[in-house]
Protein backbone atom coordinates (compact mmCIF):
# COMPACT_ATOMS: atom_id res chain seq x y z
CA UNK A 1 0.00 0.00 0.00
CA UNK A 2 1.41 3.37 -1.02
CA UNK A 3 1.92 6.35 1.26
CA UNK A 4 -0.99 8.28 -0.26
CA UNK A 5 -3.34 5.32 0.14
CA UNK A 6 -2.29 5.02 3.78
CA UNK A 7 -2.78 8.76 4.18
CA UNK A 8 -6.28 8.58 2.74
CA UNK A 9 -7.07 5.83 5.25
CA UNK A 10 -5.74 7.94 8.11
CA UNK A 11 -7.70 10.98 6.96
CA UNK A 12 -10.82 8.88 6.53
CA UNK A 13 -10.43 7.51 10.05
CA UNK A 14 -10.10 11.01 11.53
CA UNK A 15 -13.10 12.37 9.64
CA UNK A 16 -15.14 9.28 10.53
CA UNK A 17 -14.18 9.51 14.22
CA UNK A 18 -15.09 13.18 14.43
CA UNK A 19 -18.43 12.51 12.74
CA UNK A 20 -19.45 9.46 14.77
CA UNK A 21 -18.29 10.80 18.13
CA UNK A 22 -19.48 14.33 17.33
CA UNK A 23 -16.06 15.76 18.08
CA UNK A 24 -14.65 18.81 16.34
CA UNK A 25 -12.50 17.58 13.46
CA UNK A 26 -9.82 20.09 14.44
CA UNK A 27 -9.50 18.39 17.86
CA UNK A 28 -9.24 14.93 16.31
CA UNK A 29 -6.57 16.25 13.96
CA UNK A 30 -4.60 17.78 16.85
CA UNK A 31 -4.75 14.54 18.85
CA UNK A 32 -3.60 12.49 15.86
CA UNK A 33 -0.85 15.03 15.19
CA UNK A 34 0.54 14.50 18.67
CA UNK A 35 0.45 10.75 18.11
CA UNK A 36 2.21 11.12 14.74
CA UNK A 37 5.17 12.85 16.40
CA UNK A 38 5.94 9.55 18.11
CA UNK A 39 5.59 7.52 14.90
CA UNK A 40 8.42 8.62 12.60
CA UNK A 41 8.01 5.52 10.43
CA UNK A 42 4.54 6.76 9.47
CA UNK A 43 5.56 10.37 8.78
CA UNK A 44 5.04 10.20 5.01
CA UNK A 45 1.44 9.09 5.35
CA UNK A 46 0.82 11.53 8.19
CA UNK A 47 1.81 14.59 6.17
CA UNK A 48 -0.68 13.90 3.40
CA UNK A 49 -3.41 12.79 5.85
CA UNK A 50 -2.98 16.08 7.68
CA UNK A 51 -3.18 17.97 4.39
CA UNK A 52 -6.43 16.19 3.49
CA UNK A 53 -8.06 16.84 6.86
CA UNK A 54 -6.98 20.48 6.90
CA UNK A 55 -8.37 20.83 3.38
CA UNK A 56 -11.68 19.27 4.38
CA UNK A 57 -11.83 21.59 7.38
CA UNK A 58 -11.10 24.66 5.25
CA UNK A 59 -13.63 23.76 2.56
CA UNK A 60 -16.18 21.60 4.38
CA UNK A 61 -19.20 23.75 3.56
CA UNK A 62 -18.43 23.71 -0.17
CA UNK A 63 -17.48 20.02 -0.14
CA UNK A 64 -20.69 19.06 1.67
CA UNK A 65 -22.76 21.18 -0.74
CA UNK A 66 -21.15 19.44 -3.74
CA UNK A 67 -21.74 16.02 -2.21
CA UNK A 68 -25.37 16.82 -1.39
CA UNK A 69 -26.12 18.30 -4.80
CA UNK A 70 -24.51 15.28 -6.50
CA UNK A 71 -26.14 12.60 -4.36
CA UNK A 72 -29.56 12.56 -6.09
CA UNK A 73 -31.92 12.90 -3.17
CA UNK A 74 -29.58 11.69 -0.44
CA UNK A 75 -28.89 14.08 2.41
CA UNK A 76 -25.60 13.91 4.28
CA UNK A 77 -27.45 12.71 7.38
CA UNK A 78 -28.97 9.80 5.47
CA UNK A 79 -25.60 8.51 4.23
CA UNK A 80 -23.63 5.97 6.25
CA UNK A 81 -20.90 7.70 8.26
CA UNK A 82 -18.14 5.89 6.41
CA UNK A 83 -19.55 6.82 2.99
CA UNK A 84 -19.77 10.45 4.04
CA UNK A 85 -16.15 10.41 5.23
CA UNK A 86 -14.95 8.73 2.03
CA UNK A 87 -16.83 11.26 -0.08
CA UNK A 88 -15.33 14.19 1.84
CA UNK A 89 -11.79 12.92 1.35
CA UNK A 90 -12.25 12.25 -2.36
CA UNK A 91 -14.22 15.44 -3.01
CA UNK A 92 -11.39 17.46 -1.48
CA UNK A 93 -8.89 15.71 -3.74
CA UNK A 94 -11.02 16.29 -6.84
CA UNK A 95 -11.87 19.91 -6.09
CA UNK A 96 -8.78 21.24 -4.33
CA UNK A 97 -5.74 19.03 -4.96
CA UNK A 98 -4.35 19.34 -8.47
CA UNK A 99 -1.60 16.80 -7.70
CA UNK A 100 -4.08 13.89 -7.62
CA UNK A 101 -5.70 12.95 -10.93
CA UNK A 102 -9.48 12.78 -10.60
CA UNK A 103 -9.69 9.13 -11.75
CA UNK A 104 -7.21 8.15 -9.03
CA UNK A 105 -9.22 9.95 -6.34
CA UNK A 106 -12.41 8.24 -7.52
CA UNK A 107 -10.83 4.77 -7.79
CA UNK A 108 -9.29 5.01 -4.31
CA UNK A 109 -12.62 6.14 -2.84
CA UNK A 110 -14.58 3.37 -4.55
CA UNK A 111 -12.09 0.78 -3.30
CA UNK A 112 -12.45 2.10 0.26
CA UNK A 113 -16.24 2.05 0.01
CA UNK A 114 -16.25 -1.54 -1.24
CA UNK A 115 -13.91 -2.58 1.55
CA UNK A 116 -15.39 -0.64 4.46
CA UNK A 117 -19.06 0.00 3.79
CA UNK A 118 -22.23 -1.53 2.41
CA UNK A 119 -22.65 -3.71 -0.66
CA UNK A 120 -24.00 -0.75 -2.67
CA UNK A 121 -21.57 1.88 -1.39
CA UNK A 122 -18.99 1.44 -4.16
CA UNK A 123 -21.56 2.27 -6.84
CA UNK A 124 -23.00 5.12 -4.77
CA UNK A 125 -19.59 6.70 -4.11
CA UNK A 126 -18.60 6.27 -7.77
CA UNK A 127 -21.79 8.00 -8.95
CA UNK A 128 -21.54 10.93 -6.54
CA UNK A 129 -17.86 11.53 -7.25
CA UNK A 130 -18.41 11.20 -11.00
CA UNK A 131 -21.00 14.00 -10.83
CA UNK A 132 -18.70 16.14 -8.66
CA UNK A 133 -15.89 15.63 -11.17
CA UNK A 134 -18.15 16.65 -14.06
CA UNK A 135 -19.24 19.80 -12.23
CA UNK A 136 -15.61 20.62 -11.42
CA UNK A 137 -14.73 20.52 -15.10
CA UNK A 138 -17.40 23.05 -16.07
Amino acid sequence: MGARTKARNRALNMIFQADVLRQPLSEVLATEGMRAVHEPERRASWLYAEQIVQGVLAHQEEIDEKITSSANGWTLDRMPHVDRAILRVAAWEILFNEEVPTPVAIDEAVDLAKELSTEDSGKFVNGVLGRIALLAEL
